[in-house]
């Protein structure tokens, strides 16, 4: 609903507040999403390729300080959750920041954030389906399919499981995350072994000697550190996944606070550790971005298979991603359509209550991306990231600013926060919003990618523009239809 909206419905008694959903775009989903799918979903989002792939080439770009760019956007990235779940817990919502931007920020805010994350996922979609592609043509059984025919039978699959219910989307995450968690925690075990018995690794022994010996913690100076937190905030897109599943739970109130704060400690232990373990085992000028960094490490103890192992793990990654933008996408455009700032067909459901209509439009932009494939099979992958990283952080942004609104609210007696709350507000976050808008602006630094990215900045803003537009005589008509049902 709109801003306006929401005050009027204030004015409704507490049973008709009970009976009514504060977003139309909530009505009609199961709850069939357990403590443990919410658990491994929020690992699932702090857990992919960003860490099993992405990790090499910034290793050997920044070197071991990466570490310590891990744990700072770990720390920001851990502020927008905790505010995310604070909302969370103030209105469970399957539209998520969506529908609290149109509560806080009224319609236009709303239908940017919701257009700009679908912008991120659909092109991490994209990402996905590439890199899936990529990651099959390792095993050479595959190697004469087409890189185009392999993304597009990745996307059939996905769409197929999310299009059967929540508790199978569910289920899916909940085994991508057991797979990449034990993967990890597996390979940290060897290295602290490797590390506790000084076994060689390359030729060398492993130890704090490893960084001191080839340039300390900034072989190449502090810039390279500075350029890779945008692949930094990108390894950690999806921790605001806990927020969208929290409307298809029954529980939240339970599930959420538990899972959000398992957040901070699973990005020290597994972000932060692996890429200590990883610069303590060998120099980071060893790493490169053609390879998983724990590939480099095991293949250079003469583990046979770690390569296939590891392959299918990034593999798993990959899929897990897909899977999530998709369910992601389908409620954040169903909260839109509702509203009337996203394509009416985008709010219809299946018999088992899945909006079917905008995983199927996240689908068609895939499906783009599939002959993306067909005709640039080697730049597509690098092309649709630097688009979704705009959508990331934009739409982190989206999120404080509405805590900030939802914190000066609650100060003035219209809304209540809940026991469960972000900390410094609102220090955090304006911190963390200029963090993120820092991170944005540094990328300008990088004349081979970060420049071009921003100057997408201000073609996305005039499609916004047109498309605000375009739907707004639509959306103030399905405003005043919601003012007079509830006042009636």
């Amino acid at each position: 609903m709109s801003k306006d909206a929401v005050d009027t419905a204030k004015a409704a008694s507490r049973t008709d507040a009970a009976r009514t959903p504060a977003d139309a775009g909530d009505a009609g989903y199961s709850k069939d999403l357990k403590a443990r799918h919410v658990n491994m979903i929020a690992i699932g989002g702090a857990i992919g390729t960003g860490l099993f792939l992405g990790a090499g080439g910034r290793l050997h770009n920044a070197g071991p300080a990466l570490a310590i760019a891990y744990l700072v956007c770990g720390v920001f990235a851990f502020f927008v959750v905790r505010a995310l779940g604070e909302l969370v817990l103030y209105r469970p919502s399957s539209g998520s920041f969506v529908s609290y931007a149109r509560e806080f920020l009224g319609e236009k805010g709303a239908y940017v954030a919701g257009w700009m994350y679908f912008l991120n996922w659909s092109t991490t979609g994209i990402a996905d389906i590439t890199a899936i592609a990529l990651y099959t043509h390792y095993w050479s059984f595959f190697t004469d399919i087409p890189q185009w025919v392999l993304a597009l039978i990745a996307l059939a699959v996905v769409l197929a499981v999310n299009l059967i219910s929540v508790k199978i989307f569910g289920e899916m995450e909940f085994w991508f995350a057991i797979v990449k968690v034990a993967t990890l925690v597996s390979f940290m075990l060897v290295g602290i072994f490797l590390l506790a018995t000084h076994h060689d690794v390359g030729g060398q022994k492993p130890g704090l000697s490893v960084i001191t010996d080839h340039g300390g913690l900034l072989p190449h100076g502090i810039m390279p550190v500075v350029l890779v937190m945008q692949g930094v905030i990108f390894a950690y897109a999806a921790l605001e996944l806990v927020g969208v599943a929290a409307g298809e739970t029954a529980e939240p109130e339970k599930v959420v606070p538990r899972a959000v704060n398992s957040i901070m400690w699973r990005v020290g232990l597994f972000y932060v550790g692996s890429v200590v373990l990883l610069a303590l085992l060998l120099p980071g000028s060893v790493y490169s971005a053609d390879e998983s960094p724990f590939v480099t490490v095991l293949s250079k103890i003469g583990v046979q298979g770690a390569g296939d192992v590891m392959n299918l793990v990034v593999l798993t990654a990959a899929m897990s991603s897909l899977n999530s933008g998709l369910y992601s996408t389908g409620r954040i455009l169903r909260s839109m359509a509702m509203a009337g700032s996203a394509p009416r067909f985008t709010a219809k459901m299946n018999r088992n209550q899945v909006p079917y209509g905008g995983i199927l439009l996240t689908c068609a932009v895939c499906v783009l991306g599939v002959g993306l494939n067909y005709l640039m099979p080697s730049q597509a992958f690098e092309i649709v990231l630097n688009v979704a990283s705009l959508g990331i952080i934009s739409t982190w942004v989206i999120i404080m600013v509405c805590h900030l609104v939802f914190v000066r609210r609650a100060k003035e007696g219209l809304v209540s926060r809940p026991s469960f709350r972000l900390p410094g507000s609102p220090v955090t976050e304006i911190v963390t919003i200029a963090f993120l808008l820092a991170v944005l602006g540094l990328m300008g630094n990088d004349p081979e990618v970060g420049r071009k990215t921003l100057l997408l900045i201000p073609v996305i803003a005039a499609l916004l523009v047109g498309g605000w537009f375009a739907i707004r005589h639509r959306v103030s008509k399905t405003t005043d239809q919601e003012l007079s049902e509830l006042t009636k």
